[in-house]
């Protein structure tokens, strides 16, 4: 006994001393270039199978550590990534000063780095770009300057404006983010732009897929998020100033920027303005109802605008808090096409080729205000972040008072007016990891009264409000593998109000009625959405899946529209009985990197229960076809496939390819395709970045060449579409003046000048082109 009890003691003993030398602890404080404790770095050991977050006083330890070798890397948006290889033995404590990139945390390094880990961690197919892709694909309005990206496209309103489209799907299920708090515009109208200044945005995450589960109903088709809430670094000042022109429209405009911040405050201004003449086609005529319009120098008259854009922003961090205030204004006017309007354009008495630079009747103008508030706490290791908004769009759109109809002349030219204020509070809350897991909750609520006035009526007045709660998980099974998983509840009330014409239609009888347009009506709607999907990623290869129930509440529009639209002359007749729409998609990621080569494919599949659309039929009102908003079962799929090679360090080539096939699978369109339903299309691209010493650097040249194939699959009144080729050159470097460094970048658009019609334009049933050769430049620099 005596010698058993010995033995065990004896083992102990080494195991003792030999779990004592096999682990060790580490110990760290991450500090910036003051000396000021960094709160919230990342910390990972040995790429990615340990890691943290730096605590208050810029404190992170880990603890039970195998002695050996470790690899540490700590990062924190605006300062380079500090890398380090350590020993540890026993307990190891480390002093680490990160550097900052420059006064703004927005680089490209910064940017390339959350990109990765972005795209790491959603199971959803997503794209994103940084300034520097913005500042050399830069276009007319922000959605031209994205629809370079593979399955985005834009629906333009003209040369400046326009709206999103993702894999086809547009309008209200495409949903725009700023700084976390949803665009609030009038998303419904085919001639409604985004108005938002493209010179202030930062950074650009696109998510295409059913994103209802994180960023709410309307996510149907997917999200565009906007961020520009970069923070000055302490003691710092500066900024830029951008100018650009461009020559089919002989757009002149600039951009200036400034920011400043002492210790724990911060602040940053900017102002936006350029103002642009009618644009150019490749044709002298265009034909609308049997009518021959020429047009005086190829250019589409009265397509003249100009856009205005003022915002300040104050911030505030503090160890564990941040917080910061917006306000923000765009104003755009703009002219429509005159002959897009109607016949009596014929009669008309203005002069609309007088001058180029004129903004006559038809026209709109548009003022949308937002006051928006971002705050995030950080409790020891839980996150808690609280927006708050208010948006305010005033928008008016004018046409020349003539009769329609029974409707007399009205007394002014204020067609249609819409008063829309929206209020948005969201709160989300992030847990600390949990073994394998982290936690996610949040609450959505958002409150809109939109009110109505003009001579024209499409829908009356209305109140709606939405709110949701939901609950996400991201689960960490290894380095490479990931699950995630979440559950959203919506619940929306939407109420409009009654509607009367102001003029008197005669009887039958003899007798005049003032025609009821909309009655009161209040409805509620509820739903469910969910996603689950999973990644897997590793050096060489990468995969997503990604299942997901997405939700959205019927418009006023089309619930309660009836009367005639004179923007697209025709009778628009909403159903009050429309069931929330309800849509299921099936997302995959595949992506290959082998030395040179990257591929990556993301095909999906998505099927509508109810989806929703305006519906063309044979009845009349007015002289006017009527259209009536109708509920059909849809089946979607396709996706993108984009391949580069990387010859040499300075010469890459690209092939990117999007694809989507719509089929109605009920109702009186049955068997055919979904308004608007973009065609195949290829991008080959190649640039060349010659290392060039002493006065330029970073300087680049490229080609694209655009292949659309013809769009036959059509669904009346649209028009089959014929295919197309479009060149486009890029070019750009940056000049050293001093120890100034002048960023310029050129394009040229349509080099060739070809005629070609873009299926989803707003012009397009008009038989109207795209626009023809365009050359671009942007002017730079930072202060």
């Amino acid at each position: 006994m005596y010698k058993i009890i010995s033995l065990y003691c004896l083992f102990s003993l080494i195991f003792n001393l030999l779990s004592a030398q096999s682990y060790g602890r580490l110990t760290g404080t991450v500090m910036d270039e003051f000396n000021h404790p960094l709160v919230g770095a990342s910390v990972i050991l040995d790429g990615g199978k340990k890691g943290t977050s730096t605590k208050r006083k810029g404190v992170f330890h880990f603890s039970n550590l195998p002695q050996g070798k470790y690899v540490v890397n700590v990062s924190f948006l605006g300062y380079k990534t500090y890398m380090d290889t350590l020993i540890i033995d026993t307990n190891k404590n480390i002093y680490i000063k990160l550097s900052p990139l420059s006064n703004l945390l927005n680089e490209v390094e910064v940017g390339q780095q959350l990109i990765m880990s972005r795209k790491k961690e959603n199971s959803l197919s997503v794209a994103m770009v940084n300034q520097a892709f913005l500042t050399e694909n830069r276009a007319g309005s922000l959605m031209q300057t994205l629809s370079r990206l593979p399955g985005v496209s834009s629906m333009d309103i003209g040369s400046a404006q326009s709206k999103p489209v993702i894999r086809g799907l547009g309008f209200n299920r495409v949903v725009v983010t700023e700084n976390g708090v949803k665009h609030e515009a009038q998303e419904w109208g085919a001639d409604h732009g985004l108005e938002i200044d493209q010179f202030t945005i930062e950074r650009v995450e696109v998510i295409k897929g059913p994103a209802s589960l994180m960023y709410g109903a309307n996510a149907i088709g997917g999200v565009i998020d906007l961020k520009q809430i970069a923070t000055p670094v302490k003691n710092s000042q500066g900024g830029t100033i951008l100018l650009t022109t461009q020559t089919n429209s002989n757009l002149y405009g600039m951009s200036a920027k400034y920011f400043n911040r002492k210790d724990k405050i911060y602040f940053k201004m900017h102002l936006s303005l350029s103002e642009y003449a009618d644009y150019k086609v490749p044709t002298d005529s265009i034909e609308y109802m049997s009518y021959f319009f020429k047009l005086q120098n190829n250019k589409l008259r009265n397509t003249a605008g100009k856009e205005q854009s003022a915002g300040v922003t104050l911030g505030y961090l503090n160890n564990g808090f941040s917080s910061h205030l917006s306000v923000s204004d765009v104003f755009s006017k703009s002219g429509f096409f005159a002959n897009a309007h109607g016949l009596e354009i014929r009669n008309s008495s203005i002069d609309y080729d007088s001058s180029m630079r004129d903004i006559d009747l038809p026209s709109q103008q548009v003022n949308h205000l937002k006051v928006l508030s971002n705050t995030l706490w950080m409790i020891k290791d839980y996150k808690l972040n609280i927006d708050f908004a208010f948006q305010n769009n005033y928008r008016q759109e004018f046409s020349e008072a003539v009769s329609h109809g029974y409707m007399p002349t009205p007394a002014d030219s204020l067609e249609r007016l819409y008063n829309k204020n929206t209020w948005t509070g969201n709160v989300r809350f992030e847990f600390p990891k949990h073994g394998k897991h982290n936690f996610t909750s949040g609450l959505n609520n958002e409150l809109q009264q939109n009110k109505i006035d003009g001579w024209g009526f499409i829908l009356p007045a209305y109140q709606s409000f939405t709110s949701g709660i939901y609950v996400h998980d991201k689960i960490y099974l290894s380095d490479k593998w990931m699950l995630n998983a979440g559950l959203r509840y919506v619940i929306g009330m939407l109420n409009t109000d009654a509607y009367q014409d102001w003029y008197a239609t005669p009887q039958t009888n003899g007798s005049n009625l003032y025609l009821q347009r909309s009655v009161p009506l209040s409805r509620t709607f509820g739903s469910l959405s969910w996603g689950v999907g999973a990644t897997y990623v590793n050096q060489l290869f990468s995969a997503k899946i990604n299942a997901g129930k997405s939700f959205r509440m019927p418009t006023a529009k089309e619930l309660a529209s009836n009367g005639i639209n004179y923007h697209m002359y025709r009778y628009e007749k909403g159903e009050t009985a429309l069931h929330a729409e309800q849509s299921y998609q099936l997302d995959t990621e595949l992506s290959w990197k082998w030395k040179k080569l990257t591929i990556e494919i993301s095909p999906f599949v998505n099927y509508f229960p109810n989806y929703i659309y305006l519906n063309p039929t044979s009845d009349y009102y007015e002289a006017q076809q009527v259209y009536y908003h109708s509920e059909s079962k849809v089946f979607r799929t396709g996706g993108e496939c984009s391949i580069a090679y990387q010859f040499t360090k300075q010469f890459q080539m690209a092939i990117d390819a999007e694809y989507v096939y719509s089929i109605q699978l009920s109702g009186q369109k049955k068997g055919y395709t979904l308004p608007f339903s973009p065609p195949l299309a290829t991008v080959i691209s190649a640039k060349y970045s010659p290392n060039i010493k002493g006065v330029f650097e970073h300087t680049n040249i490229g080609i694209d060449l655009k292949l659309v194939a013809a769009q036959n699959s059509i669904i009346p009144p649209e028009k089959k579409t014929p295919g197309y080729v479009l060149v486009n050159l890029t070019a750009g470097t940056g000049i050293k003046v001093g120890k100034q460094v002048i960023q310029l970048n050129a394009q040229a658009h349509n080099i060739l000048n070809t005629k070609y019609f873009d299926h989803s334009s707003f012009y397009r049933l008009l038989e109207v082109p795209g626009q023809g050769r365009n050359f671009v430049l942007n002017l730079q620099f930072a202060f």
